[in-house]
């Protein structure tokens, strides 16, 4: 597999990266280098449940002190059902492996008003010239 415009390439590892943003501004909330693609897709979707729990936690926790938590309006955008519908769909998983198997990156973007979180994974593919022989 040789990406679009890429070096010949000896090995391919890939990057996963979480961010969340809204307007002009962009954070980044985390990143992971994986040696596979299922790996990075697997730290994704984990994070996609960690920020939909911590945008919209279970009121039932024992974690949260009283009155911590009160009721916004739903709208048609709710970024936590976003993240965990996509977290749990079997279909997005393997649109995005084979996005990632035919080199190109995968990006799946939650919004809710002008908040946004984006997922995305994309190959890191390693220069020939740069692999060092193993002893």
């Amino acid at each position: 597999m040789t990406a679009p415009g890429a070096c010949p390439a000896t090995g391919v590892e890939y990057l996963a990266e979480v961010h969340g943003g809204a307007a002009a501004s962009s954070v980044f909330l985390g990143g992971v280098v994986a040696p596979t693609r299922r790996l990075a897709l697997r730290w994704l979707r984990r994070q996609a449940h960690r920020l939909a729990d911590v945008l919209d936690p279970d009121p039932r926790t024992s974690r949260l002190p009283p009155h911590a938590l009160r009721p916004t309006p739903r709208t048609a955008e709710h970024a936590p059902s976003q993240l965990r519908f996509w977290a749990a769909d079997l279909d997005y998983a393997e649109e995005a492996v084979g996005r990632l198997a035919t080199g190109y990156p995968y990006r799946f973007t939650a919004r809710e008003g002008p908040a946004w979180y984006q997922l995305t994974a994309r190959p890191l593919l390693i220069p020939a010239s740069s692999v060092r022989p193993h002893v």
